[in-house]
């Protein structure tokens, strides 16, 4: 989410988040911390910790001991909804001196700038994200549960993002190289183990890629396993300068939706595979994983992850060329970790999207005919509902909200049945966006995403994802949300594809 955030190039400096990259850091600065920005007085700012994820911290070096760092947000994501309910980074980093009747009294008092209104109208829209409900109770929460032994400092810091080979060089302790089974590349929050790293050194070739596995790592709950996806430089440089993109211009925000379609299809970084194992002839699927990437290409003045740093240095690839290192966890059967004689692995590429014709159907037995390029056959979708419902206030799960609650279903079926791939359809238009019900501080109806609708649980919002879903041989569609029936609904159809055939190696 984060390195996402970075490409929307929005500034947070209305919100009380300088970026600089040239201000000397504090003894009071965790070991491995990235930082995010400052707030420009008493030194205070916003980091990342290596070994914590994607939590976010405030680090105020005039605080009395031992209170210099904080929890704030378990993400990125929360901490940008965080700043949508309260409008400003400085009550975030308070928060941890004051009750609650403090809090909102402030929170109350202070109402957003126009500059703030229009900075929070976009997170909220380009993210695609809602206000946090109850921001004071969130934040108590964590830091009450947060063990603060867990931080390391030091005086010889370091900044991560500024200078990626401090991850090699600064500190060998932060350096070390662990892979856990329950971990990412970004750390890991158990109290097991780091595996036992195994190299493999097998390399292949599958999807007009080359692959490479450098090691496996032997842990006490599984088999972690890293994959190595290596692209050509000048395939990325081609890419960039196909798309126009660059330091300004890195996103698709701006693109209709086939062409991001397109884009995401022809991005030879963009690659997503499932793979699973047969260890001593048993069917094994991994469990998770993720990802890191390194582009060799990315415009000026852009930083790489240092985890993709780490990673690239680890296993000696090459800098020259763009790298993905896919990182993907396998349980062992039972309690006992088995002894591996055999092991065969199975790579599946995801389905690509392919978008078709757009028709607009309202009827029941209207049809639309098309040629499927997953088999290159003719197909004719037919509706068979299309049923106009309205969802209950109380499955939006939030008090302060007004949700869109208008809605179409259409249920239909494909002839013949559609070969090697299948189809879904989708709502061409945006949903409406949310409404607050009470105040407008810190959130408007412009400072939550378009384009995605929320539908609360337990534990907040969800969003819904409009598209095709088997249902026998019919398929169920859901359209946008609108405050008003839509008086007619353009619907695209959406292919998925296979672009390459499975993939089969012997690891042992």
């Amino acid at each position: 989410m984060y390195q996402a955030f970075l490409k929307k190039q929005i500034s947070l400096l209305p919100l009380g988040i300088e970026k600089s990259d040239d201000r000397p850091l504090y003894f009071c600065t965790p070991r491995g911390a990235s930082v995010i920005g400052w707030a420009g007085a008493d030194g205070i700012h916003y980091c990342f910790i290596r070994g914590f994820g994607e939590m976010v911290f405030a680090v105020s070096p005039m605080n009395p001991a031992p209170d210099y760092v904080h929890p704030l947000a378990e993400n990125f994501t929360d901490f940008l909804r965080l700043l949508l309910a309260c409008g400003d980074a400085g009550l975030l980093e308070q928060a941890w001196m004051w009750d609650k009747e403090k809090f909102e009294t402030f929170l109350e008092e202070n109402t957003v700038t126009a500059e703030q209104e229009k900075t929070l109208g976009r997170i909220a829209g380009e993210m695609k994200l809602a206000p946090m409900e109850r921001p004071w109770e969130y934040i108590k929460a964590l830091q009450t549960s947060f063990d603060y032994s867990k931080i390391k400092y030091t005086e010889d810091f370091c900044d991560p993002d500024m200078n990626p080979a401090c991850l090699r060089d600064a500190d060998p302790e932060s350096a070390r190289w662990n892979v856990f089974f329950e971990g990412t590349f970004w750390g890991h929050h158990g109290k097991d183990r780091a595996g036992k790293e195994i190299p493999l050194g097998k390399q292949f070739v599958w999807a007009d890629r080359q692959w490479e596995i450098p090691a496996i790592y032997v842990c006490g709950k599984g088999l972690v396993m890293d994959f190595c996806m290596r692209v050509e430089a000048e395939k990325i440089r081609a890419f960039m300068q196909k798309w126009n993109l660059n330091g300004e211009n890195d996103s698709c925000e701006n693109i209709a939706e086939e062409q991001q379609m397109e884009m995401e299809r022809e991005n030879p970084l963009a690659f997503a595979f499932t793979p699973s194992l047969k260890w001593n002839g048993r069917d094994v699927r991994a469990s998770h994983g993720c990802a890191v990437g390194f582009n060799p290409c990315r415009p000026e003045g852009t930083v790489c992850e240092p985890e993709a740093e780490q990673a690239v240095c680890h296993y000696g690839l090459d800098r020259a060329c763009g790298w993905v290192i896919f990182r993907h966890s396998f349980a062992w059967e039972g309690r006992r970790r088995p002894e591996i004689r055999t092991l065969l692995l199975t790579l599946k590429q995801h389905p690509v999207s392919v978008p078709g014709p757009r028709f607009t159907a309202m009827t029941p037995g209207d049809t639309v005919s098309f040629f499927a390029p997953t088999d290159g056959k003719e197909h004719t979708l037919t509706v068979l509902e299309m049923d106009r419902q309205v969802i209950p206030k109380e499955c939006f799960g939030s008090d302060e909200w007004e949700f869109p609650p208008h809605c179409c279903m259409v249920r239909y079926t494909v002839t013949p049945e559609m070969e090697g791939g299948s189809l879904r359809i989708t709502d061409t238009s945006e949903s409406d966006r949310p409404k607050e019900k009470s105040r407008s501080v810190h959130g408007s109806a412009a400072a939550v995403g378009a384009a995605t609708v929320f539908i609360g649980g337990a534990d907040g919002p969800a969003a819904v994802v409009f598209g095709g879903q088997k249902a026998g041989k019919t398929d169920t569609a859901c359209s946008s949300l609108h405050f008003s029936p839509a008086e007619e609904i353009e619907w695209r159809i959406v292919f998925q594809k296979r672009q390459y055939d499975s993939f089969e190696i012997t690891l042992f």
